[in-house]
């Protein structure tokens, strides 16, 4: 039988607190220690069952429990703690929306941190495919593909069946599986010129003047995202720039547990940013899971780090950033044209911000416009919605939130993650497609 769990059962009626990942202590690396969190964990997980429908991590180990021949967690060979550990997209929502046994409750029980270590530690003893790897170069692949004429070669190979399946084959990206369509010039260079001139006010945390971080995502497959970002801060009398410049945030490497290489990205982004904090610059970026890297992966991984404290500090979501406007007077709501019914899909990586449900609220200010609000996750969740070996997965996790965007009867869905919102529209055959809420915000004003 499993070890019996101590303490009480009684969920924690404090705040969540998160613990630093201390992935510098030699103990982190340690396989025996590691498998034993894991089965103290799986075994709290196995007598709650609460975070039963997030995820396939969580069915996939109460399978392993359920078909074991103890049906306990003592059953479960720990060579198999691998199959629940490459469910997990660490989207977060089991931590902060499910657990009740998190910090401060004694039991600390840290779900998504625990697999970031399994992750770590397979990726150090064993490395990764080569797909995921090129999967995970976000920022290489993207500045690759869209040189002019490589970037329409690589657009119609998306499209052609026989190169997708040839795609599936050696990348195992999945044929049916819709993927970006890349872009030149990127968004960064169309938005160079942007300097951020212009008087700077001041409002509730924001200091007045914002620049933005394209991402790698959008720099290269959604530019006109990042366009409507700055029209729509323009628009607001707030003076916008791009970042000085940008390496990837890291999350995909972080989801892939290459830890190191997350290193790396920090120390080519957080000088600048912080040069430029220092300087009385805000961030934003269009991008919930960029948001997030800075605002809390970052600072968990390095908490001493005064330079990525600042930067946190600094950074905000769009939506949070144009609400603080608002709370103090200073949000034009001159809008020109309403939006209808809007359904809007609350990405998991910005719900984790605990920032609220600001984009609806920003989006309501427009005359004539109702949001319904969907908080289930769209399965996608970075490569784990292409990945062939988990693309119908993916599609069951999306498939309720593609239920209540029909039963809204939206004339717009929208969703802050463009990769979420366009994995759901696949799956709606795109009625409606899928906008992101910076575009219906700028539509809305008529700019």
């Amino acid at each position: 039988m499993a070890e019996p769990i101590t303490g009480s059962r009684e969920g924690s009626l404090e705040a969540p607190t998160r613990h630093p990942l201390d992935w510098t202590n030699p103990e982190f690396w340690n396989k025996q220690a590691l498998d034993a969190e894991l089965e103290r964990v799986f075994n709290i997980c196995h007598g709650c069952r609460r975070c039963v429908s997030l995820c396939h991590a969580f069915p996939t180990l109460f399978d392993l429990i359920d078909e074991s021949s103890s049906m306990e967690i003592d059953g479960v060979a720990k060579s198999d703690y691998k199959n629940v550990v490459d469910q997990c997209y660490l989207c977060d929502l089991c931590y902060l929306t499910k657990c009740p046994y998190v910090p401060p409750h004694p039991w600390n029980v840290d779900f998504p941190h625990v697999m970031l270590r399994a992750k770590a530690v397979e990726f150090r003893e064993n490395g990764a495919p080569l797909s995921a790897r090129m999967l995970s170069n976000t920022r290489v692949v993207g500045k690759l593909v869209s040189i002019p004429v490589v970037v329409q070669t690589v657009n119609a190979a998306n499209k052609n069946k026989t190169a997708r399946k040839l795609l599936e084959k050696t990348m195992d990206i999945d044929a049916q599986a819709r993927v970006p369509t890349y872009h030149t010039p990127t968004a960064r260079k169309r938005l160079r010129k942007l300097d951020g001139s212009g008087e700077v006010k001041p409002a509730g945390r924001t200091r007045g003047k914002v620049a933005i971080f394209a991402t790698c995502y959008c720099d290269h497959s959604e530019p006109g995202v990042v366009e409507d970002l700055a029209a729509v801060l323009q628009h607001n009398a707030i003076p916008v720039r791009m970042v000085e410049q940008e390496s990837c945030c890291g999350m995909p490497k972080l989801e892939l547990g290459d830890l190191e290489t997350v290193r790396k990205y920090k120390e080519r982004n957080i000088p600048v940013l912080a040069k430029m904090a220092r300087d009385g610059w805000d961030f934003t970026a269009a991008i919930p899971s960029c948001v997030l890297m800075f605002k809390q992966e970052l600072p968990l991984m390095f908490p001493d780090d005064a330079d990525v404290a600042l930067v946190r500090d600094s950074f905000f979501d769009p939506f949070e950033y144009l609400a603080e406007r608002h709370k103090a007077g200073m949000l034009v709501t001159d809008f020109k044209q309403s939006l209808g019914k809007v359904a809007w899909q609350v990405p998991c990586h910005q719900r984790v911000q605990k920032i609220g449900p600001k984009t609806r609220d920003i989006l309501q200010l427009v005359p004539d416009t109702e949001v319904t609000t969907i908080e289930r996750c769209s399965g996608h969740d970075g490569t784990y919605g292409v990945k062939h070996k988990t693309y119908a997965l993916s599609r069951k996790l999306a498939k309720p939130v593609e239920t209540r965007v029909v039963q809204a009867e939206a004339t717009h869905f929208t969703s802050d993650c463009p990769m979420a919102g366009s994995h759901i529209a696949h799956g709606l055959d795109d009625k409606p497609a899928s906008e992101h809420p910076l575009s219906l915000l700028r539509k809305a004003y008529g700019i």
